[in-house]
């Protein structure tokens, strides 16, 4: 049993040659719409909540006649006003039609470039869309000492759960970007065979996810231009988030360390691992990485990792032999992390959302 390979080309432009201006072009340049949603908080059973940004054929942003409900919404988020019962409504009554839920990146959101484009392109296909936020990322702070983390298969199989359960009758797709791809992956080897894979739940995709952590961990960690260039861009709001949590549970975060911390290591060692029951940075990275998990994967999965994603090292990313037959790598030459810009100047991020829609309307 061997994975497929796609080498096919993601045309990325000679006016933006290299994986670091692909990258931060299509992180902080690229144009996009900008979509709007109807916001859901889901309970979790450890007392902690998810927000859920939705958007669906039938849903509108201000119902006629009506004041919106915007308490608590953070006013830079994509979500304009939270969900009422006739939007439960039209979300539950979406049948037989196709469906996306998407989990985004470390430290992404609705308003990511990358998530807007994505959800925009099929909500414009008239798919049920919804971008599911990993504990804290929704711009409010969540309610335990505890984050999100790369390996959190958990947090995969309760959002799966919870979307399906909000709309059973469509035909769901998920795609997991950078850290949502890997945990993605490391769900579907390790928790999805077909006799426990919700029957909802057509197709995977899991996009530019650093299937083997260590190697990941060290480029960000290790490498100058990547600490300068992305390293602080994450710590930046990582660590506040953290120091945050240390002033509601004194004594559960080494605040030392935390505000020490200059790389990612250094912060998945002073908090992420410790936090989410690891030992040590390495025990995370190594014991939340997928790669190991790629050969057990019966659901059928597009895996893509551009050549030149400055955040993973070529040498690391998975072989034919290292995964089953229901996937496919596409491994395009360019495309840098998330940025997949094609076109002459200005580019535009509809590479990324067409080869998607490809992949779950034809298997390729």
């Amino acid at each position: 049993m061997t994975a497929h390979i796609d080498t096919s080309a993601c045309p990325s432009p000679v006016w933006l040659p290299g994986g670091h201006a692909q990258t931060l072009y299509g992180a902080l340049f690229a144009s996009s719409n900008r979509l709007r949603f109807v916001r859901e908080r889901v309970k979790t059973s450890d007392g902690d909540f998810l927000d859920l940004d939705w958007s669906a054929p039938g849903l509108v942003l201000k119902p006629k006649g009506r004041d919106i409900n915007q308490t608590g919404l953070p006013k830079s988020s994509a979500a304009t006003r939270w969900i009422e019962p006739e939007d439960k409504e039209i979300i539950g009554h979406h049948q037989d039609a196709p469906a996306l839920v998407l989990l985004h990146g470390l430290e992404g959101d609705s308003d990511s470039r990358y998530v807007q484009s994505i959800l925009q392109y099929f909500r414009a296909r008239g798919w049920l869309v919804v971008l599911a936020h990993f504990r804290g990322c929704s711009g409010v702070p969540n309610l335990l000492a505890r984050s999100y983390f790369s390996g959190d298969i958990d947090e995969v199989e309760f959002i799966l759960n919870a979307v399906i359960e909000r709309s059973p009758r469509a035909h769901w797709h998920v795609a997991g970007v950078s850290l949502g791809g890997n945990a993605l992956l490391k769900y579907l080897g390790e928790r999805a065979a077909p006799d426990r894979a919700p029957s909802a739940l057509k197709a995977a995709v899991s996009i530019c996810a650093p299937m083997d952590l260590v190697a990941a961990g060290n480029r960000l960690s290790e490498d100058r231009l990547c600490r300068w260039l992305y390293t602080r861009y994450f710590l930046r709001s990582m660590k506040p988030k953290v120091m945050e949590k240390a002033s509601r549970f004194p004594g559960a975060i080494d605040v030392t360390r935390v505000s020490r911390a200059r790389t990612l290591r250094d912060f998945d060692d002073a908090y992420t691992a410790p936090m989410h029951g690891y030992a040590n940075a390495l025990d995370y990275w190594q014991k939340a990485s997928s790669k190991p998990w790629l050969p057990y994967i019966a659901m059928p999965t597009l895996v893509i990792n551009p050549r030149n994603d400055p955040f993973i090292p070529e040498a690391s990313l998975p072989g034919t032999t290292e995964a089953s037959n229901a996937v496919i790598l596409h491994q395009p030459a360019e495309g840098g992390h998330m940025g997949f810009v094609t076109g002459a100047f200005p580019g535009g991020l509809t590479w990324l959302p067409a080869r998607l829609a490809k992949f779950f309307n034809a298997g390729t």
